[in-house]
């Protein structure tokens, strides 16, 4: 049977500054693991026996580099007290040619930990992780990667799935109050028959039977649902590969309450049959 400790598990992101600690410790953020920064070495042998005795969910990412004076010469013996402790931690060394790390400090135009002539203190600080590098589980080169192919390799190293992992918001609008702020997909809907014009479904909303039954009585409507749900559902895996954690489909109509709303409903139906995470939301419905 596992003690609580083991059945607890502890990222340690480390590796040479510029090589995207900062961004992979977002991405285990978007994992859903509760995320640390730079976290003092001598607090980690506390802060991980809080950890695996505490109700906090059971995954953790911590990053430390050598922006932490004694991170090199104290994280061999803790590492060892975690292990006699039955905590379970990996390691995560991010890497980088020195030529791509020179180039993305140009860029920030952020100061190297070490403060020396930058090129200087890109070698000095590769010479020093040697012996972390050494017993690292994992070492990911980030030289040629983009964010989402980083964000891939981490899924990889995690063992998690990537078709379904991204948050998807689904929101109804009118356009007479205006778009949404944060859509990244818009789709109108307005060349499908109004039902506002219909006086016994004029004061109901897309969520109302008859509001439905009549939208499904139209020949355009199961034809469009059809055609859009899968245009959506074949674009997802290419956001998801992008890095995308979080996407926002807008549907508008004229006034937010009828066509809009109802096919807000009906492709959040249909992409939630198809095992992703949804969130549904109908901005403009009373108005």
């Amino acid at each position: 049977m596992k003690t609580m400790a083991q059945s607890r598990k502890i990222f340690i992101i480390t590796g040479i500054s510029g090589a995207g600690k900062s961004q992979a410790l977002k991405c285990f953020e978007d994992f859903g693991f509760f995320c640390i920064d730079n976290l003092p070495i001598a607090m980690l042998d506390c802060f991980t026996d809080f950890f695996t005795r505490s109700e906090h969910p059971g995954r953790m990412a911590l990053g430390m580099d050598i922006r932490e004076r004694k991170f090199l010469g104290g994280l061999p013996a803790i590492l060892k007290r975690l292990k006699e402790r039955g905590v379970d931690y990996r390691i995560l060394f991010l890497d980088a040619s020195d030529a791509a790390v020179i180039q993305r400090f140009s860029e920030t135009r952020h100061r190297h930990p070490l403060g020396q002539k930058l090129d200087q203190a890109v070698r000095e600080e590769r010479r020093r992780l040697v012996p972390i590098k050494g017993i690292a589980d994992k070492v990911i080169d980030t030289t040629n990667l983009t964010l989402g192919e980083l964000k891939e390799r981490l899924s990889e190293t995690l063992g998690l799935t990537r078709a379904n992992e991204m948050a998807l918001n689904i929101v109804s609008f009118g356009y007479k109050y205006g778009l949404p702020l944060d859509a990244d997909i818009v789709m109108d809907v307005r060349f499908l028959p109004n039902p506002n014009y219909i006086p016994r479904l004029r004061s109901l909303t897309g969520l109302d039977a008859k509001v439905r039954r009549y939208l499904l009585e139209q020949a355009l409507t199961p034809r469009f649902l059809n055609d859009y749900f899968k245009l959506i559902n074949n674009l997802l895996p290419h956001y998801v590969r992008e890095g995308k954690s979080y996407l926002t489909i807008a549907v508008g109509c004229t006034g937010g309450r009828h066509r809009s709303v109802f096919i807000t409903r009906h492709l959040a139906q249909m992409l939630r049959a198809s095992g992703h995470s949804i969130q549904e939301f109908h901005r403009d419905i009373n108005h």
